[in-house]
């Protein structure tokens, strides 16, 4: 089974358990003769994909009901794969998403690090300083990278810690953000669990 989840920049495929990335400017998705399973956050391949016949787009197998109008399919499936949690994808944007008893009750969304980072570096070059994720969030900072840090952090953590649910982390900078968060569970696969568990639903509809 091919699975892919097709971001801005890359379609990540997984094949079996081997997972592999192809860039977009330069990947030829006709290239792939056999049948593939996948999501796509990318409007213009999203188009080009509908025209081939063995990409199918698992996108429409979802009861996008449970979810509002403008919500990314990416996070749509991470929700899906979790019946009890909240979800922390921390990528080029850190989306937060509420599930309690496989019931989406709600997400929001944070700047990420580089853009949080480049904010601060724009109010003044004083303040240009990478995050100490080591901060310690309990006691008010003393010196400037620890004070961004923990304007950045805490009330992220404040947020998250009071839903008082299990943290699953996924997304380039979960390590990261495992720091703050030491009891998390990191799982960088759950779109693609989500995408199993959509097949295994719907057999019928896919054969």
């Amino acid at each position: 089974m091919l699975l892919c989840d097709i971001g801005n920049t890359s379609y990540h495929f997984l094949d079996g358990s081997r997972e592999y990335k192809q860039d977009v400017k330069t990947f030829d998705p006709s290239s792939i003769k056999e049948k593939v399973y996948f999501i796509c956050v990318n409007n213009t391949l999203h188009v080009r994909l509908k025209s081939l016949s063995n990409w199918i787009d698992l996108s429409e197998y979802i009861d996008k009901e449970k979810y509002y109008k403008t919500m990314g399919i990416d996070r749509i499936f991470a929700v899906e794969s979790v019946s009890n949690g909240i979800i922390i994808d921390a990528g080029s944007a850190v989306t937060v998403d509420v599930v309690k008893n496989d019931e989406f009750m709600g997400g929001f969304i944070y700047p990420g690090i580089k853009a949080m980072q480049k904010t601060y570096e724009n109010i003044s070059p004083a303040l240009a300083y990478s995050f100490n994720f080591e901060c310690d969030l309990d006691i008010m900072p003393k010196n400037s990278q620890d004070a961004i840090s923990y304007g950045y952090l805490k009330t992220l953590y404040c947020e998250v810690m009071s839903h008082q649910l299990p943290i699953i982390l996924t997304g380039g900078n979960a390590l990261e953000f495992k720091k703050i968060f030491p009891d998390a569970k990191i799982d960088t696969a759950l779109i693609f669990h989500a995408m199993k568990k959509i097949i295994k639903e719907n057999e019928d509809r896919l054969c």
